[in-house]
């Protein structure tokens, strides 16, 4: 069960890997055990929960909240009054992790904690609304740099269309999942997970990728093809380009972080931009967000009527921006397999990121499959709807910053071949899916 297994796994071990999807009620003291790296490998499962472990530890707070008001019954209530009994410390669940430093050292009133269904819309929403913002930043982006404008990336050369967004997403994801997570969970955990899972999990896209270098094998361009997978290769590896973005993320936000803690005129000064997770505002932000994603939804409906017979890559936009938040969702209940493990107990392979592993393998696997079905159809109809589940669905399903993120903190751990054996594997696995399904077939 996993309230009693969190004697093994620390909490604090999880959500410092994890995007936010904690109670919006309940201060978390990510803040003061968050390694600003992942020098430190606690256990052999913690790296692979880096990028994010879905809701699973929404579903342990709540766990250990049940067990909670079981063995305190004056807790049960919809609004808490009372600090913990003296004699918590006698509980068996490490429960001081379920309050804030200041709760647990001061009678303080604790904010209600919203019912599980409604952390589960919320997430559900921030998820959706910065899944479709970030799909929207990245086909900017291949428009800014492709050939029509900066003419820096193409579609027949290994500087593919998503290069960019690929580069920006793991530099954002240097500051916001990893230095500043713990501190944006503190303001909202719901905004954490939307900026990470959602916005830049969906910014950038492992399945874009590999089949451009599909597309190249299938030409007969095998050169590039293969300069284009080690090209990746290489990047993964941590030499440049997406891994150094990354690398360069985390040292430039904490050098930031420490600029923050010096202008900061006493430590009551930076706990108190901190706190505003509270019950009501979590409410208002579930309530914008929804609002906020209805507006998207019937402006791309709206927008994919009028451009949908000319067949352009608008049409192929707005209709991506329908379905990425399919995308998005099917890639956060897939999270909760990292740090599973295999076997009856999960003690195999607790380091592999199952739950991204399969996501990107499943999306590139899947962007072949509807490549081939646009090159033995070939109607406008079918390429705009092919390419649209293409770009949104399967572009947000798959991701590299979280892709970086796990492998930087594999890198850092004390077992750095896991790393470029992860890289490797999901690399090779996916182009091999993508030849057996596109290029054999189409080549």
């Amino acid at each position: 069960m996993d309230s009693i297994k969190s004697h093994e796994e620390p909490i604090f071990s999880t959500m410092s890997s994890f995007s936010g999807q904690a109670s919006a009620g309940t201060f978390l003291p990510v803040s003061r055990s968050l390694p600003l790296t992942f020098n430190n490998d606690a256990g052999s499962d913690s790296v692979s929960k880096a990028g994010d472990t879905g809701d699973r530890t929404l579903q342990r707070r709540h766990s250990h909240q049940n067990v909670l008001l079981d063995h305190h019954p004056a807790l049960n209530t919809a609004s808490v009054t009372k600090p913990f009994p003296v004699d918590i410390t006698k509980s068996p669940l490490p429960t001081e992790f379920l309050l804030s430093p200041e709760a647990n050292n001061s009678a303080k009133v604790e904010e209600p904690v919203l019912p599980k269904s409604l952390e589960y819309i919320s997430c559900l929403a921030h998820l959706a609304v910065f899944g479709i913002l970030g799909a929207v930043t990245r086909y900017m982006l291949q428009k800014l740099f492709g050939p029509n404008v900066a003419q820096v990336t193409s579609d027949g050369s290994i500087l593919f269309l998503d290069l960019p967004a690929n580069m920006v997403g793991s530099f954002l994801m240097g500051w916001f999942g990893v230095v500043f997570k713990a501190d944006i969970t503190r303001v909202s955990e719901f905004l954490a997970i939307g900026l990470s899972t959602g916005y830049l999990g969906s910014l950038t896209t492992f399945s874009g990728w590999n089949q451009k270098m599909l597309d190249l094998s299938a030409d007969g361009q095998w050169l590039y093809a293969v300069l284009g997978f080690l090209f990746a290769s290489v990047s993964v590896a941590g030499l440049f380009l997406s891994a150094y973005s990354i690398i360069l993320g985390v040292e430039t936000a904490k050098g930031f972080r420490w600029l923050l803690r010096r202008r900061a005129s006493s430590e009551e000064k930076k706990q108190s931009c901190l706190k505003a997770n509270t019950y009501k505002r979590n409410i208002m932000s579930m309530i914008l967000m929804l609002t906020l994603l209805m507006a998207f939804l019937i402006v791309s409906a709206t927008e994919l009527v009028k451009e949908f017979d000319k067949g352009t890559s608008k049409a192929q936009l707005w209709l991506g921006c329908l379905v990425a938040a399919t995308g998005v969702w099917i890639r956060w209940f897939l999270a909760r397999l990292n740090g599973r493990g295999l076997g009856k107990n999960g003690q195999y392979l607790r380091w592999v990121p199952l739950g991204t592993l399969i996501a990107n393998v499943a999306a590139a696997s899947v962007m072949a499959a509807l490549a081939t079905l646009k090159k033995s159809v070939d109607t406008p109809t079918c390429n705009t709807v092919a390419s649209g589940v293409q770009f949104g669905l399967l572009g947000c399903l798959s991701t590299v910053s979280t892709f970086m993120a796990e492998f930087n903190a594999m890198r850092e751990s004390d077992y750095p071949w896991r790393a470029y054996a992860y890289a490797f594997f999901t690399i090779a696995v996916s182009f091999a899916m993508g030849t057996i399904i596109y290029s054999a077939p189409v080549g």
